[in-house]
């Protein structure tokens, strides 16, 4: 059964408008998915996710694996039933955290062992531990085990991650064993070019489901971000979904679906919601300033979520300023909101033919926003 539909592209880009197909319902691309790391979308109510406009949902097999453990997650109905979520949801394999949180003891071409950030415990993970553990999470996409390199990297290190990458990727598809999901394999190597085109020549003769595109968004910085971004994706199977992860701000997401990517994920939306940063069509607004003290009118005048519909700025404010637990949660919602109007509004300027006209008009009036 394929993974998904291309329905129509941009006559003067490569932003493409499709549809992912799972066990758990079509998603519509290019699609922003929140990220529930732990089994929740923090402070926000799968209800409450669902009137933003999400499709689809992140969770985070490190830490699923971690607490509360994989029999547990079973016993409690999979991920689905864990999260009170019945649409599709998209598992990472835990290679990034376990790269960067943890404190590692070894890291061989086998496998990573390393102490949990939370008690210490030692754990090891390989390809087919990532891989087993997510059929038994029982998440719609699941990911490969791959090695995330930081930046900068040195060059003999980025080679042996994007060596380690490519073989592990293809113990990941030997081990796959659940049918109702999709695997995707991903693409390594920094901002290295070469080593880019290595590993996607290597990966898509495994035919994976969906191919993402790993290891940016950690510092790189945007010019650096997409230049990779088009040249990895001109080499990817027209006929899968290119999901780009951890990725970020609108004008990183605007630029990358002109390159052809499908897929996002970030926790930009709820971080910054949490600390009282808007996003919105103007551009951000940091709701703790002064001037909002009076401010009745809502974050953004035309936006339909729940926090724009019944609360003014200042109350807002307010709500940051003694502590209140609602003002985190109202943002993140108005946030969510922004991030799924305005890949609504990408797949309509796709389907326009419109994308590149409409993209270099958002791209000069957020450039640089932070």
């Amino acid at each position: 059964m394929k993974s998904y539909e291309l329905v129509n592209q941009d006559a003067d880009s490569r932003a493409r408008r499709g549809r992912l197909l799972t066990a758990h319902g079509v998603v519509e691309t290019p699609v922003f998915m929140p990220v529930g790391t732990r089994g929740c979308v923090k402070g926000i109510t799968p209800a409450q996710l669902a009137t933003t406009g999400a499709q689809i949902v992140l969770a985070n097999t490190y830490h699923m694996v971690i607490r509360p453990g994989t029999e547990v997650v079973e016993s409690l109905g999979d991920l689905h039933g864990l999260m009170g979520w019945d649409g599709p949801i998209l598992t990472d394999s835990g290679g990034y955290q376990v790269f960067s949180l943890s404190t590692l003891n070894r890291i061989g071409d086998d496998g990573v062992e390393f102490a949990s950030h939370i008690d210490g415990a030692k754990i090891y993970l390989d390809p087919t531990v990532a891989t087993q553990t997510q059929n038994r999470l029982g998440a719609d996409v699941i990911m490969c085990f791959d090695e995330c390199t930081p930046w900068p990297c040195p060059a003999d290190r980025l080679r042996k991650a994007v060596e380690r990458t490519i073989r592990w990727a293809q113990q990941c598809k030997d081990t796959h064993a659940n049918e109702k999901q999709r695997l995707f394999g991903i693409v390594q190597g920094g901002v290295d070019l070469e080593l880019r085109s290595a590993c996607a020549q290597k990966l898509i003769p495994m035919d994976f489901d969906g191919y993402a595109i790993g290891g940016l968004s950690v510092g790189e910085g945007h010019e650096h971000m997409i230049r990779t971004v088009e040249h990895t994706t001109a080499m990817l199977p027209e006929d899968k979904p290119r999901y780009l992860m951890g990725v970020g701000m609108p004008v990183d997401i605007v630029e990358a679906v002109r390159a052809g990517v499908d897929m996002f994920d970030c926790v930009l939306p709820t971080r910054n919601g949490r600390n009282a940063y808007a996003f919105t069509n103007n551009g951000p607004i940091r709701l703790r300033n002064s001037q909002y003290v009076k401010d009745a009118g809502p974050i953004e005048t035309d936006c339909p979520c729940y926090a724009c519909q019944n609360f003014g700025k200042g109350t807002l404010r307010h709500f940051f300023n003694v502590g209140e637990m609602l003002g985190p949660i109202l943002v993140s919602i108005h946030n969510l909101t922004y991030y799924q109007r305005l890949t609504n509004e990408i797949r309509t300027q796709i389907e326009n033919k419109t994308y590149n006209e409409w993209a270099d008009a958002f791209c000069g009036k957020h450039k640089g926003e932070a």
